[in-house]
């Protein structure tokens, strides 16, 4: 008698989707990363040089003399003037971001040195809310203009940000021409200002102070744009380049003057500081 088998394959019409990558596997080579091992490299890639995120503690650690930081406006907190609610309340996702990320908003700003120079800092992280720019950073950036002209220093910022909160509305939109004014005090005391772009710096951000710098530097294809290639493309309807608005095309069109990997800044800036004083 005929063995009687049943067929019981499944066809797969469409390969299985890839779960989520870890944060510390790198995009351009996945390479994969502890947390000690990314932060020892300054959040860079060893094998290709792909910048992470950085977050803006750890960055301020980089850029400051050991023990010469001090955070200025640390009780700045974000409002909530509209009582803003779309799928969660505004509230809430600002307590989650402080939170995750340790910070009171998207911003640390104080005083210090680098390389023995006085400075004033202001450093934005793109973890807390996208790095959005609402009332409470425009706030603390205008305080680090503030501190650089009573400290007689040249101020450095690293924006890195999606733009402007829309959960705040036209006041987030107000911090734009604030923060603005700020840069124009802080140069008509005869200070600098030194702008490192990280990725990304989008929208509000690089409309007002991100592009006022007397020395404008990048990170390594950072994307620096008023609006993302994604938008741009649906708008124009037409292909755009590969590094379309990447720092490598900012930098050929003069927007930025230099391309300088994280390991560098630190030297590079206090070169400038330097040439400035």
């Amino acid at each position: 008698m005929a063995e009687t088998r049943i067929d019981v394959r499944v066809e797969q019409l469409e390969a299985p989707k890839p779960g989520p990558k870890h944060p510390n596997t790198c995009p351009g080579c996945d390479s994969h990363y502890r947390d000690d091992e990314l932060a020892a490299s300054l959040y860079v890639c060893e094998h290709c040089g792909h910048h992470f995120p950085m977050p803006a503690r750890a960055r301020v650690d980089w850029l400051a003399d050991p023990g010469s930081f001090v955070e200025a406006a640390v009780d700045v907190r974000s409002a909530d003037p509209l009582d803003f609610f779309d799928l969660r309340p505004y509230r809430e996702r600002i307590a989650e971001a402080e939170l995750n990320t340790g910070l009171g908003d998207a911003i640390v700003a104080g005083t210090g040195t680098l390389d023995g120079h006085p400075v004033a800092l202001a450093v934005m992280d793109f973890a807390f809310l996208g790095g959005s720019m609402g009332g409470a950073v425009g706030e603390k950036f205008a305080r680090a203009c503030e501190a650089a002209i009573e400290h007689h220093a040249a101020l450095i910022a690293v924006p890195s940000s999606g733009g402007a909160r829309m959960q705040e509305g036209i006041l987030s939109l107000m911090q734009l021409p604030k923060t603005v004014c700020a840069v124009e005090e802080l140069h008509e005391a005869g200070l600098p200002m030194f702008s490192v772009l990280a990725h990304p710096t989008t929208g509000g951000v690089l409309a007002s102070f991100a592009s006022l710098g007397d020395v404008t530097i990048a990170e390594p294809n950072a994307l620096i744009a008023f609006a993302g290639p994604r938008v741009v493309q649906e708008i124009t309807k037409e292909k755009l380049p590969e590094d379309f608005a990447r720092a490598e095309q900012n930098l050929r069109f003069g927007h930025v003057d230099a391309i300088v990997a994280r390991s560098e800044q630190r030297p590079y800036l206090a070169r400038l500081l330097r040439l400035f004083a």
